[in-house]
C-alpha cells in the first residue's frame, strides 16, 4: 500500500490531471503526470471497465500496479502527480511482467531518477 503523502486523493486534482497532464502510453500502464507544488510525488490508479468486467481483475491490476510503485518510490522523481491508467493487456499478467513495462513507461515519461 502506498504511503499517506503518495496517494491522489482528491477528484478534482485526477479530473485537471487527466485533462491537462502530460501523457505516455506503454503496453499494460499509460501514464498521465503533471508537476505539483509538493516535494513527493502523488499517485492515482486507474482501470476501466473496458479493462475487464470483473471488478476483481481490476482490483487485482491496481493493487499490482501500486505495490510495484510503492517497491520503487525512491527512483521516481518527486513533485509530480501521477495517474496510472491500466489497459486490458496487464489482466492476468504476472506482476514481474507489468513492474518491467511499468518502469520503461515512466522512464519514457522521464519521471525516473
Amino acid at each position: 500500500m502506498l504511503p499517506q503523502a503518495h496517494r491522489l486523493k482528491s477528484d478534482k486534482d485526477i479530473k485537471t490531471l487527466s485533462a491537462k497532464g502530460k501523457s505516455v502510453f506503454g503496453m499494460y500502464v499509460g501514464v498521465k503526470a503533471q508537476k505539483n507544488d509538493l516535494n513527493v510525488s502523488r499517485f492515482a490508479v486507474a482501470a476501466g471497465v473496458k479493462v475487464s468486467k470483473k471488478a476483481v481483475d481490476r482490483n487485482r491490476v491496481k493493487r499490482q500496479v501500486r505495490t510495484i510503485v510503492h517497491s520503487h518510490l525512491d527512483e521516481i522523481v518527486p513533485g509530480y502527480d501521477v495517474l496510472l491508467i491500466v489497459r486490458k493487456e496487464a489482466v492476468g499478467k504476472k506482476s514481474s511482467e507489468i513492474e518491467e513495462q511499468l518502469m520503461k513507461t515512466l522512464d519514457k515519461a522521464k519521471l525516473l531518477v
